[in-house]
C-alpha cells in the first residue's frame, strides 16, 4: 500500500526534478552545441567552463548586477513590505481593499508590467514620471532619460521592486496574524507603546518568516530574466545583464557577446546560481535561529 501511494510521486519527482538536476551538473563539465545534442557529441572539458566563467568580464558584470539587485532590492522590498504588513494587520478599515491593491502587480504578467513601466512611466515624451516632475516644477529632472545606459539599472530595479512588494507583504502578514493578540494585550497593560511592541515582540516572533522571505527573494532574484531582457535595448548591455540572461545567450546563441553556442557553459552558470542560493540559505539558518522566546 505504501509503495503504491508513494511510487507516482517519487517517479514524477525523479523525472521532473532529480534527473534534470543531475543532467545539468554533468553537462557543466562538457562543451555541448545544444541542449538536445546527442551525448556522443559532448566534448569533455572538465572545469574549463567554470574557469572561463570566472575570467569573463561580462559574467562578472552579470554577477555584480544580480548581487546589487539581491541586496539593495531586498532591503527595499522586505522593509516596505513589512511596513505594509504591519499597517494592514493593525486593524485599519478597508484591509481587504488595500491588500488587493498592493498585491495587484503580482497577478499581472511580468512582460506587461515591464512594458507599462517602459512605455507609460519612463517614457521621455509622455511618461507618468515626466508629467509628475513637470507638475511640481522639476523641469530639468523631468528631461532625464531614465532608460539611458547610466540610469537603466536603477530604473529596472525600482520597477522590479514595485512588483514584488505585494507578494512579500502577504508572507509578512501571514506571520503577524499568527501572533496571539494576548501578547499585545499584556504588553499594553505593562505600558509598552506600539514601537516597543513592534521591536521587542513582533520582530523576534517573525524570525522564521524573515528566513522564508529572504529565501523566496533569493530564488526569484536568481531566476531574474524577463525584466532584464525587456529593459535591454536590443541586446544585453552592462547595465541590465544578469546571469540567467547570459546563460540564455550562450545556450541559444543570442546576442553580440556570444560567438558560439555552448549548453555546457550555460549549465555551469545555472550550477553557480544554485550554489549561491544554497549558501544564502545556509547563512540565514546560521544567523537567524528560531530560539525559544521569553517575555
Amino acid at each position: 500500500m505504501i509503495v503504491g501511494f508513494l511510487a507516482p510521486a517519487v517517479i514524477i519527482f525523479s523525472l521532473v526534478f532529480l534527473y534534470p538536476i543531475c543532467r545539468t551538473v554533468i553537462m557543466s563539465f562538457f562543451k555541448i552545441d545544444s541542449v538536445t545534442a546527442a551525448t556522443d557529441t559532448w566534448q569533455f572539458v572538465g572545469i574549463g567552463n567554470y574557469q572561463k566563467l570566472f575570467t569573463t568580464d561580462i559574467f562578472k558584470t552579470a554577477m555584480f548586477n544580480i548581487a546589487r539587485i539581491w541586496f539593495i532590492g531586498g532591503l527595499i522590498v522586505l522593509i516596505i513590505s513589512l511596513l505594509f504588513g504591519v499597517i494592514l494587520t493593525s486593524g485599519i478599515r478597508g484591509k481587504k481593499f488595500f491588500r488587493a491593491i498592493i498585491y495587484l502587480p503580482n497577478i499581472v504578467s511580468a512582460v506587461a508590467l515591464a512594458t507599462m513601466w517602459l512605455q507609460y512611466v519612463y517614457s521621455p515624451k509622455f511618461g507618468l514620471l515626466k508629467s509628475f516632475l513637470d507638475a511640481i516644477g522639476l523641469h530639468e529632472l523631468a528631461k532625464t532619460q531614465w532608460t539611458a545606459p547610466e540610469h537603466v539599472f536603477w530604473a529596472l530595479l525600482f520597477a522590479y521592486c514595485f512588483g514584488m512588494i505585494g507578494y512579500h507583504m502577504l508572507i509578512w502578514m501571514s506571520g503577524i496574524e499568527r501572533i496571539s493578540p494576548e501578547y499585545y494585550e499584556a504588553a499594553t497593560i505593562d505600558g509598552a507603546n506600539k514601537i516597543q511592541q513592534f521591536r521587542y515582540m513582533t520582530l523576534p516572533l517573525l524570525k522564521g518568516v524573515l528566513k522564508t522571505n529572504i529565501t523566496m527573494w533569493s530564488v526569484s532574484t536568481a531566476a531574474f530574466f524577463v525584466w532584464s531582457q525587456l529593459f535591454s535595448s536590443v541586446t544585453a548591455n552592462k547595465g541590465t545583464i544578469v546571469p540567467v540572461q547570459y546563460m540564455y545567450m550562450n545556450i541559444f546563441g543570442a546576442g553580440n557577446a556570444v560567438t558560439e553556442r555552448n549548453a555546457g557553459y550555460g549549465a555551469a552558470i545555472g550550477i553557480i546560481l544554485c550554489i549561491c542560493i544554497v549558501v544564502i540559505f545556509t547563512i540565514c539558518n546560521l544567523l537567524i535561529k528560531d530560539d525559544d522566546l521569553e517575555f
